[in-house]
Order: C-alpha cells, then structure tokens, then sequence
C-alpha cells in the first residue's frame, strides 16, 4: 500500500484541495440516468410544497382570528371561568388586550383577515385558515422542533426530510428538500428545525441563499485543473467503496457520498436557478423586489417558486431572525414592521403561482410555532400561546375562502374541530399521496413515523 493509502481518510479529504462537489465525478460518470421520484401511495393533490415559517410566533387574534369579545372586554382580567392558564406571566397583572388592528370580510367569501395583512387579503379565496391548531410547549425550540418535525425533543426529522424521504426528487441535479433560512440567522432551535435526524444524511434541508453563491463551498477551488478533479476524485471513490465494503451495517458513508454527488451536478444546476436577473420587471414588482423593505423576502419567495418549478419538492423559507414575530413588548410596532417585510411578496407568491398553473398543484403553508396570548405582555405585547392559533393552506386541493375549527371568545384556547401537530402533518402527507401510517424508517428497534406512536388522522375538513 503506497503512502497515500496511508494516509488518513479525514487528512486526504482535507488536503484534496477539490472542493466538496468535485468529490462526486467519479461516481457521477457512472450514474444511472433513471429518475429519483418514488411512487406515492394514492393519487396525490399536491406535488410539491412551499412552506413559509413566520418564526417566533404570529399573533392568531391581530391576523386571522378576530374576536369582538376581545375588544368588548380589552383592559379587563380574563375570566376566572377559564381556570389557570399555562404562561410566565401573571395573568391577574395582565388585562385583556384588544386587536391591534381591525378585521374585515374579503373576497367574496367573506373571510376575515386584518388590516396588517392587505395583499394577502386579497386571495382570501384561495386560503383556508386553520384557527384551531394547538401544540403542546409555551417554549420556542421546543414549539419549533415539534411544528417541524413532530415532536418537542431535538434530533427527529423534518417534515421536509419525510417527504424526501418518501417520495425523492423530481430533478436529480437539486434537493428535494431546500431551506431558504432568515439572513438574520438566530432562529430558535436552530438548524435541527430542517435536519435529518434518524434518516441517512442525504435527506437533510440543503440551505441556500440568492447571490452568485447558492451553496457556500459549492464550486472547485481556484487553480484546480480538470485532469486533476477526475483523478482525486477517482481515487477517493475507490477508497470510499473499500470502506464502504467493510462496514455495510453503516449508511453514513453511502449518504455522504450521494450528497457529494448531488453537490457535483449542482454546481452546474444551483447558480442559473438562483439568478433572478432575467424574470421581467412586472414579475419582480409583483414579489416587491422593487421596493426596500420588501425586497429580501420579496427575492426569497421568488426563489421558492424557481425552485418549485426546477423539481425540488419542498421549499421551506423563514421569516424571522433571532426575535421575529416574538411580539413580547409591543405588537403594533413587531408586527407592522414583519407585516411589511412579507405581506407583498407572499400575495406575489400566490398570484404567481396561480397564473402559471401551479398553484393547482402546489401546497402553500403560512404559520409559526404557536400563537400569542389574548392577554397583554408590558402593557402592548403578548406572550405565547401554543393552546390555539392559526395556520393557513392554499392550493393543491385545499377548499378556500373559510376558516376551519375556533377557538374560544378571546381566543386563548382551541375548543372545536382541534387540529394538534400530528394531524397537520398527516393531512399534509396525505395531500402528497402519502399514507403517514406507511411512511416509516426503522431506528432503534422501532418503526418510527413523522406522526409519532399514537394516533393520527387527516384531517378531510380541509380538503375540497
């Protein structure tokens, strides 16, 4: 065995000077040109999913579910009818606090929707308002990892990583699952909230960015010659598959090597996708790149719907950095500044994808971990409230312009047609054409599910 045999697989990866797309040549000459799609379980509704995470808690009772009861008794104590309410603050010190902006009926179903949000108003029609979710932590990891992946403790996978799991990629030069990640960073929880967990490694959210670098480290170093990728590359294929041949109880390997062939076809693929230089100047106004403050999400909700439309299956963008919606002092000033941020550009989202067709069969997802309190937090703010908010879904066979299940008069609690975490998820699988009783990867001696060990349904209500 000569001296770079030797030499230790870490020490070689390190000093191959190739890059880690390059890492893939090798095998990618011999790949198969047969597509990665899966077979669902059933006809699906919806192929594809966009999910816009409003990080850090939008309020349910100034956005989508108006309460006249909250206004009627704003500066009043909740009643003691309600018994103890799980929260860090006293709720004794901490009066009701009306809606910070009014409520109107739109579209011609009359759906309610505040004046925070006037763009997507507009498609009310389209949308269908969950006001009865509930999760199960006042927290906000917790509350991330379980709207994320299922559950409140850290380390099982993501929805996205489930879906690509189940059903692979439509592209073999992309992701099936890509995360579009606040440029503010700090999100709570942090990048376990689209990670892997169990699942081999390959199944993992790939972040990605707008700019001429999609993908940090993406692209060969400077100086590195044709001749000289094939012949690393070759040369660390054959070290992988004789590591590999003696460790086949091990997936690890296998998954790294299909990223790194994935990160290889993507260097050619990812730079063109996310270049929106050539989208027409209406379509660029629609998503609000043309104005300042919503020109950031305005590009991001762009690039979801490029995306979408290259094969990616799901795209899940975060609005939010370290507080976001976290409106703990003052939610007319946390909310009007995030309102304008994403107003604009996710009704340009909708519209977008319904005048080209693929909102037919495109799921679009709005919502948060939780929800805020009907009570008031430092006089103009509210805390968390996990015990009933909003989520809401268009497209892909989602019946618009209602809202499904409520919550009580003001709003603190989910009391009919309950929709918890695992229901959620379940419907959003069964969208795709998903049976999330089959769905499952053995980990550990158990045949573990995105839904969990109990029970779980669909949830028909939602579906037209």
């Amino acid at each position: 065995m000569n001296q770079i045999e030797l030499q230790s697989r870490r020490n070689f990866l390190a000093n191959a000077g190739g890059g880690m797309g390059m890492l893939a040549y090798a095998s990618l000459a011999q790949a198969e040109s047969s597509s990665s799609v899966i077979q669902p379980h059933f006809t699906p509704r919806a192929k594809r999913v966009i999910w816009l995470f409003m990080h850090g808690g939008p309020s349910h009772v100034d956005l989508f579910d108006p309460k006249p009861m909250l206004t009627k008794y704003s500066g009043k104590s909740l009643p003691a009818s309600f018994g103890d309410v799980m929260t860090r603050r006293d709720v004794k010190k901490n009066p009701l606090l009306a809606p910070i902006r009014r409520f109107h009926p739109r579209g011609q179903s009359g759906l309610e929707i505040s004046d925070f949000l006037p763009h997507i108003a507009q498609h009310a029609d389209d949308l269908c308002v969950i006001r009865s979710m509930h999760g199960d932590s006042v927290n906000h990891p917790q509350s991330v990892y379980q709207m994320n992946t299922g559950s409140t403790l850290m380390g099982c996978p993501s929805v996205g990583s489930w879906v690509a799991y189940g059903l692979g990629s439509e592209n073999q030069n992309m992701p099936a699952f890509v995360v579009l990640p606040d440029p503010g960073g700090g999100l709570k929880g942090g990048p376990p909230a689209w990670g892997n967990g169990y699942l081999p490694a390959s199944y993992q959210g790939v972040t990605m960015r707008p700019g001429a670098s999609p993908i940090l480290d993406l692209q060969p170093q400077p100086g590195v010659s044709a001749g000289q990728q094939q012949r690393d590359l070759a040369l660390i294929d054959k070290l992988n598959r004789r590591h590999r041949e003696q460790r086949d109880s091990d997936d690890r390997l296998t998954a790294r090597v299909k990223a790194y062939e994935l990160a290889f076809r993507m260097q050619t693929e990812a730079p063109e996708l996310v270049s929106i230089q050539n989208e027409t100047a209406y379509t660029r106004k629609m998503y609000g790149i043309d104005r300042k403050e919503t020109r950031e999400f305005g590009e991001r909700c762009l690039l979801a719907r490029r995306m979408i439309e290259s094969g990616v299956r799901f795209v899940q963008l975060y609005s939010g950095d370290t507080n976001g919606w976290d409106a703990h002092a003052d939610v007319e000033k946390n909310h009007t500044e995030h309102c304008q941020r994403t107003d604009k550009p996710v009704a340009g989202l909708l519209q977008d994808l319904k005048q080209r067709g693929l909102l037919d069969d495109t799921l679009v997802i709005w919502g948060g971990e939780f929800g805020r309190m009907p009570m008031s937090e430092q006089g103009k703010g509210r805390d968390h409230n996990p015990w009933g908010y909003s989520v809401w879904l268009a497209g892909a066979g989602i019946r618009g312009g209602r809202a499904h299940g409520a919550t009580d008069e003001f709003g603190l609690r989910a009391v009919s047609d309950k929709v918890s975490v695992n229901n959620f998820h379940a419907t959003l699988l069964h969208l795709l054409g998903i049976d999330h009783d089959d769905l499952t990867y053995f980990h550990n001696g158990l045949h573990k599910r995105l839904t969990g060990p109990d029970e779980a349904e669909s949830i028909e209500g939602l579906i037209s």
